[in-house]
């Protein structure tokens, strides 16, 4: 029939030849059949032209998995790590991190026009060009100070570390994560080697025996200081002078910990620690940067210092973080006189950036461990301007904005900052900002998609888009972190 839409069935195992246009949302390529269906497949690049095998079809979309690549993309790289493809870790590393960063940038844009309702000129006016990591000392490698390795054993009974294949709880041996430190496989190397000579058996997790689950390394970017925390199924570990005999004299060794943990459980560490050498916790230090009008970073005289245990939350770039606070800190605009309540503050990072340049900051955090290490972070830099809260954002916020009216008192507060977790802020949290009016809202996203979503309630509550600042707090991901500036019109 004359002008009647070709249509097509889809089956599992049916072989298809399409060209990649799009990455989705888990980093898979997306390519369009001539009919307009959608296919979804692992490992392809944007550009890429493939053969693919259907693994799964529904009525609009398929799963394909990638069987040949036919006409490589000119955005195509080889990666630099070896087992790439089937571990779940990194998505893009088959991407050129120029077209990386494209792709991120594109990715904010395209989730505030479409879900945030934003006019194209409204967001291309505000939005700055991404930051990046290729001006960094290791670039896009190497820039993660925190492992978390789960110890196995493999098909033929030896013991392995690595990491979980996509989606699954199979271990793909590997000592040497790209974007880890350098130092992890000789820490690696040793534990396993220690593991072997004392036959110590690794956690089982379908019959809950063994003993060593994870081995967990975390590093301080800029003090050298290194922790390795061993997670156990028992109390302690048979011959642990001999443990930390392998480890102590790895350079920059500072902490040898144990952390209990019996339950059967995908979460990875247990509230019960015991050093076993050396500190319970290293040190780590995050520096300012002033932003300048055309977004370069230069050196201020304040810097925060951190001390951080198995069990602190602590960002895992260092030298992105700098970036991603002091932009956040730069939107705020401070003088010294404004009052600034951080909310979803953590461990007070943005927090204590901030207090040396507001007369005074409130961060609210809903885990008491948090706000505990935020209050002595505060102590441990001699800041006395900062106080912290226990609680919902959602609730501690509006108490003390309705507890400041009852007296007859302003909430006295000039700036709002917020950096939630992925799924945004509390709707009673945007609604209290709303109320308040504080003259400048300064927003801090792990996810595009509710950042869009929470931007447009505050500009249908009278607030206006300043700036949309993308930056690549992990590299060769899906992840994009934005900072965004909203002031009240």
């Amino acid at each position: 029939m004359a002008g009647k839409k070709m249509t097509f069935e889809y089956r599992k195992g049916q072989e298809i030849k399409v060209r990649i246009i799009d990455i989705g949302m888990r980093g898979e390529g997306i390519g369009k059949l001539e009919d307009g269906y959608t296919v979804f497949i692992k490992d392809a690049v944007v550009g890429d032209y493939v053969r693919a095998s259907i693994m799964k079809a529904n009525k609009s979309y398929a799963y394909a998995h990638l069987d040949q690549i036919l006409q490589a993309s000119p955005h195509r790289v080889e990666p630099l790590c070896p087992v790439a493809r089937q571990c779940g870790g990194c998505q893009l590393q088959a991407l050129s991190y120029e077209q990386e960063l494209v792709y991120k940038q594109n990715k904010v844009r395209a989730d505030l026009i479409r879900i945030g309702g934003f006019p194209e000129e409204e967001i291309d006016a505000v939005m700055e060009p991404i930051v990046g990591m290729q001006d960094n000392p290791t670039g896009p490698w190497r820039y993660r100070n925190k492992a978390q390795v789960p110890v196995g054993k493999n098909s033929a009974g030896r013991i392995v570390a690595g990491f979980y294949a996509g989606r699954t709880h199979s271990i793909i041996p590997m000592a040497d994560c790209m974007l880890g430190q350098e130092i992890n496989k000789d820490i690696i190397d040793r534990v396993l080697t220690y593991m072997e000579i004392r036959n110590v058996p690794p956690y089982n997790e379908e019959t809950g025996k063994g003993l060593i689950r994870h081995i967990l390394i975390r590093s301080g970017k800029f003090s050298g200081q290194i922790m390795v925390c061993i997670v156990t199924n028992g109390d302690s570990l048979p011959y642990e002078s001999d443990l930390v005999e392998h480890l102590q004299n790895i350079p920059g060794m500072t902490s040898i910990v144990l952390n209990v943990n019996k339950e059967r459980t995908n979460v990875i560490l247990g509230r019960k620690l015991r050093t076993l050498w050396g500190k319970d916790e290293i040190e780590d230090t995050l520096h300012v940067y002033d932003v300048t009008e055309d977004g370069a970073f230069v050196p201020a005289a304040e810097a925060v210092t951190f001390r951080i245990s198995p069990l602190s939350f602590y960002q895992v770039n260092p030298e992105q973080t700098q970036k991603l606070y002091s932009l956040a800190m730069n939107y705020a605009h401070l003088t010294g006189k404004e009052t600034v309540w951080d909310l979803y503050c953590g461990v007070g990072t943005i927090s204590l950036f901030m207090a040396r340049r507001a007369k005074k900051v409130c961060g609210v955090e809903i885990i008491p461990e948090a706000i505990e290490n935020a209050k002595q972070n505060a102590a441990r830099n001699g800041i006395e301007n900062a106080d912290f809260f226990v609680g919902k954002a959602e609730e501690v916020l509006p108490v003390y904005v309705q507890t400041r009216k009852a007296a007859g008192e302003d909430p006295d507060i000039d700036v709002i900052c917020v950096d939630p977790p992925r799924k945004g802020c509390d709707s009673k949290c945007l609604e209290t900002i709303l109320e308040i009016r504080p003259e400048r809202v300064v927003y801090v996203s792990c996810d595009p998609a509710t950042l869009a979503r929470d931007l447009r309630i505050l500009a249908d509550g009278g607030y206006e888009l300043r700036k949309v600042q993308p930056v690549d707090q992990f590299g060769h991901t899906v992840h994009v972190e934005t900072v965004c500036l909203l002031t009240h019109s």
